[in-house]
């Protein structure tokens, strides 16, 4: 599936090297056709947590019925 700019997807797995987690929210900010996609996840407050280029399998669109939540970042680096 190929992504629009700006789409917000939603992580599909953990990615512990980025800090990430399954179910965290993030938005398409480049497309690489069909097979990935450049996604910036951030903090409430706006900071950007990751911009982690991933295979579009890794994320789907999120959805109607989707409820977001928020948990804390385990990053140091993020006030």
């Amino acid at each position: 599936m190929q992504y629009d700019l700006l789409t917000t997807v939603v992580l599909s797995k953990n990615l512990p090297e980025y800090k990430l987690k399954a179910g965290d929210v993030g938005a398409v900010v480049e497309c690489y056709g069909e097979s990935a996609a450049d996604v910036e996840f951030v903090t409430g407050a706006g900071r950007t947590l990751a911009l982690v280029t991933l295979q579009n399998n890794a994320v789907r669109e999120i959805g109607e019925s989707d409820v977001l939540s928020v948990r804390r970042s385990d990053s140091a680096s993020v006030a």
